[in-house]
Formats: structure tokens, C-alpha cells, sequence
């Protein structure tokens, strides 16, 4: 059962550690301070979900549906180019990170923003659907739980982490110069993701 879950728990790690669109967002929310405990557990819990989907055989489903994958490609690139844009708007006029004068978005949109780039990334159900889930199944039925826990595990430790150790960047990014590079990292980071996923 340990095994099993330490196995979980390091796959899902490598899984998710990738820099990715939702990681992006929940590094600026932690360094901004804003909202940072529901976009981490939003995060979080929708692994979790997934995961489990994974763990019930959810993934056969995704397989033989090929057209839900593929609408969600299209609709996570063009959520991806708009996000973006904002990005390398926000590069523009950036004058470094102080938390107090930043405008901070609603708790709504916040939430909207994390589960978009999180349910609306067709890899998320190839990587931690049917790959997690297919690995799964090859076990046993205690040793798949422990496996799917192990996976759980990594993701809220991995979140979280990101979330609340981001403020430990704080001073570099009080430089204008540092928070606009990260603005724009964020935006190409986006940007390729959008042409990599409409390409594919």
C-alpha cells in the first residue's frame, strides 16, 4: 500500500511540477496574495476529481469519446490567447509588484480563471485521467486506492506550496523590470500552449 502510494505520489508529482498555464496563474495569485487559499484548493480538488475519474475507469470514456478532447483543445486555446493578451497588457504597464496597490480581482473571477485553465486543458484529462488511470488499473483495488491517494497527495502539496511560497519572492518582484519579465514569460508561456494545443 505504501508503495503503491509513494508510486502515486511521485507520478502525479512529475505530472503537474511542468510549467504549465495553471501553475502560472496560481504562482502571480500567490505573489499578488489574492485569493490564494480558493485558487489553490479550486486547484487542488479538481485533480482530485480527476484523478478519481481516472481511478473508476473514467479514461475508457475519454477514449472512445474522442470529440470531448477536442472540443476542449479548441476552447483552451482561445482561453489561453485571451489570457494572454492580458498578460503582455498588464507587462506593459507594470510598475512592480506592490500587493496593497494592485487592483485584485473578484473572488468570482479569480475562481472562474483557475477552473478554466484547469478544465478546459485537454491534457489534464490525457495526463491525469486516462495515463494516471490507466496505470491504475493494473493494480489491485486497495493498492489502486493508495495509488490514486498518493497522486491526490502530490497535487494539494504541490498547489499549496506553489500558492503560499510564492510571497518568498516578493522582494525581487517589487522590481518593475522582474514583475514585467514575469508578465511576459506568463503571456508567451500561454501563447505557446494555445498554438501547441491547436496544432496538435
Amino acid at each position: 500500500m505504501l508503495v503503491a502510494a509513494g508510486e502515486g505520489f511521485l507520478l502525479g508529482l512529475s505530472l503537474i511540477v511542468a510549467i504549465g498555464a495553471q501553475n502560472a496563474f496560481v504562482l502571480r495569485q500567490g505573489l499578488l496574495r489574492q485569493h490564494v487559499l480558493a485558487v489553490c484548493l479550486i486547484c487542488a480538488l479538481s485533480d482530485a476529481l480527476l484523478i478519481a475519474a481516472g481511478i473508476a475507469g473514467f479514461g475508457i470514456v475519454v477514449e472512445r469519446h474522442p470529440a470531448l478532447p477536442r472540443a476542449m483543445t479548441w476552447l483552451g486555446a482561445a482561453f489561453l490567447i485571451w489570457y494572454g493578451f492580458g498578460r503582455f497588457r498588464a507587462a506593459l504597464r507594470s510598475t512592480g509588484l506592490h500587493p496593497a496597490e494592485q487592483p485584485s480581482p473578484s473572488l468570482r473571477a479569480a475562481a472562474g480563471t483557475a477552473l478554466a485553465l484547469t478544465w478546459l486543458n485537454p491534457h489534464v484529462y490525457l495526463d491525469t485521467v486516462v495515463l494516471l488511470g490507466g496505470i491504475a488499473s493494473r493494480l489491485a483495488p486497495q493498492a489502486r486506492i493508495a495509488f490514486g491517494f498518493g497522486a491526490m497527495l502530490a497535487s494539494f502539496g504541490f498547489f499549496f506550496a506553489l500558492g503560499y511560497g510564492a510571497r518568498l519572492l516578493t522582494p525581487l518582484f517589487a522590481r518593475p523590470a522582474a514583475w514585467r519579465w514575469l508578465d511576459a514569460g506568463v503571456g508567451v508561456t500561454m501563447w505557446l500552449l494555445a498554438v501547441w494545443l491547436a496544432s496538435g
